[in-house]
């Protein structure tokens, strides 16, 4: 297991990836790992993203909560929605800080066709923005801000629901 990494879960039909780390992701590490075990599994691509933080409007890094139980059936269902079409998910997420210009999440889509791999990676990113159980705060002059203005109601959650008190 990568150094940092809190927890693996492999999907149990296929051998995708979940991963969490504390603070920044070791992306080549990261990368090495999923090509590493999906290179000879004749898959005809992998497409990728990487999200990296940005230094602007004075945050100097961002800090992220996760919902474990909620994440991992989110990720479940996509692994399923995925397999549909003979591809499959490998994702890594930070919990914690990360700061201006480290990466704070990760994903590839490994499938037999690169046009199915495109089409599903943009769909699976806009999906995360939406509907991941993640949390995102800003961190300002070594405060940790909530990002409302940058978050997205999870439906059945009260979080971002009632009045600002």
């Amino acid at each position: 297991m990568a150094t940092g990494f809190r927890f693996f879960l492999p999907y149990a039909a296929v051998d995708a990836m979940l991963l969490i780390s504390k603070g920044p992701l070791e992306v080549e590490k990261i990368f090495t790992r999923w090509y590493g075990a999906e290179h000879k599994n004749n898959y005809g691509a992998m497409v990728s993203f990487v999200g990296t933080v940005r230094e602007e409007n004075g945050i100097e890094a961002l800090s992220f909560d996760l919902y474990r139980p909620v994440l991992q059936a989110w990720f479940d269902e996509w692994q399923k929605r995925l397999g549909e079409k003979g591809a499959y998910l490998a994702m890594a997420h930070s919990e914690g800080d990360v700061p201006a210009h480290k990466s704070s999440f990760m994903c590839a889509i490994f499938s037999p066709k690169r046009r199915v791999a495109l089409e599903m990676l943009d769909a699976f990113v806009e999906d995360f923005k939406a509907n991941a159980p993640i949390w995102k705060y800003d961190v300002v002059e070594g405060k940790r801000l909530y990002a409302a203005d940058r978050s997205t109601p999870m439906a059945g959650s009260g979080l971002l629901a009632g009045d600002e008190k």
